[in-house]
């Protein structure tokens, strides 16, 4: 079995990290987007929940342990980050969870409705463990990353497209969307989250707080 890096590729090989109650399975699907989707499974119970059905409904739902699939949350309203999200909900029978301010466009665009609108502070369940709801607006108004506590107290956060390794989110050039989305990131994400938090971007490899803590200044200077 291979290592968990967080290093995958479309068309290749899903990886899975497990944690004490939560295993978590990456897989990267679209060659040109290269998205990624995250499957969690909550390893007492073995309940489901899918973080942006994103693309390759061929792809996501093999994945599925016992064919069971109870939540997707689309971390944001941008296309190729709900693709495959119609196809997997009428496949699986799953609930779909969505930011609040982005719920109505998904569901223009997929024809998906969110059972449930999150908003900051909400908690979303996965079997018997408990992911926190962050929002975080300026790359979408409704962008919302899911945080995870596991027993041996390191977080692991799922971040959409608002941070990654190197930086956060475009805002395509609205610079009132990239002040929120700066400000946003550091209070509720680096300004509460230790070092040791492992992060898990829509796109690329997998990141630590700590290593890009040091460079906040700099992204807000450079204003991307």
């Amino acid at each position: 079995m291979t290592s968990y890096t967080g290093d995958v590729s479309p068309g290749g090989d899903p990886q899975t990290r497990t944690l004490s109650t939560l295993a978590i399975t990456k897989v990267a699907v679209d060659d040109k987007m290269s998205n990624n989707c995250y499957l969690l499974r909550c390893t007492e119970s073995g309940e489901q929940l899918l973080v942006d059905a994103a693309d390759s409904p061929d792809v996501l739902l093999p994945l599925l342990k016992g064919g069971g699939l109870a939540t997707v949350v689309t971390t944001h309203q941008h296309w190729d980050h709900h693709r495959a999200l119609a196809a997997v909900v009428e496949a699986t029978g799953a609930e779909h969870f969505a930011g609040a301010p982005d719920a109505d466009a998904i569901e223009e665009q997929t024809g998906v409705e969110a059972a449930r609108r999150l908003e900051h502070g909400d908690i979303v369940r996965v079997g018997r463990v408990d992911l926190d709801v962050i929002a975080i607006a300026g790359h979408t108004p409704g962008s919302v990353c899911l945080l995870h506590r596991d027993s041996d107290g390191v977080p692991h956060l799922f971040t959409g497209d608002s941070l990654f390794p190197g930086g956060v989110g475009s805002t395509f050039g609205d610079a009132d969307a990239f002040e929120l989305l700066i400000d946003q990131v550091e209070e509720r994400i680096f300004g509460l989250l230790p070092d040791e938090t492992h992060f898990y971007p829509g796109h690329g490899k997998d990141g630590l707080l700590g290593q890009e803590r040091e460079h906040l200044p700099e992204w807000r200077a450079r204003k991307w």
